[in-house]
């Protein structure tokens, strides 16, 4: 079993419940990323106030975390299990012990950048790159 935080309708932080689930495996080209860290940015209360809203609700929240991989698609190949990973503008959930994500959204950590490092900064540097 995971854990991760969920809302079912639109408010402020009082909608956000913690929620036991049974991660899926991946899709051909995910990765199951059991998350040590995450990023929070100001755009997830745009998501859960419902001024962005999701797809549908329930939903989760968060795009961006750390963490180590546990387990491949078939055709993920540059990525394995074991390896440290940071991710980015992922599909929501990374509110989560154990996220599915696309592994063209991950990058192999390096070992002298911690999980905390990595989860509050990837995005932020994309951020950057792209202005």
């Amino acid at each position: 079993m995971a854990t991760r935080i969920e809302f079912s309708k639109h408010g402020g932080p009082e909608v956000l419940q913690a929620v036991e689930f049974t991660p899926r495996d991946p899709a051909e080209h995910e990765i199951q990323v059991e998350n040590k860290a995450i990023g929070i940015n100001y755009i997830d209360t745009y998501v859960r106030s419902g001024l962005y809203p999701p797809p549908s609700l329930p939903s989760g929240l968060g795009t961006e975390a750390a963490g180590i991989v546990s387990k491949v698609g078939h055709g993920v190949t540059h990525i394995k299990v074991g390896d440290r990973v940071v991710y980015a503008q992922s599909a929501l959930g990374a509110y989560s012990t154990v996220h599915n994500v696309l592994a063209d959204k991950a990058a192999v950590l390096p070992d002298a950048i911690s999980f905390e490092q990595a989860a509050a900064s990837f995005l932020k540097g994309l951020t950057v790159w792209y202005l």
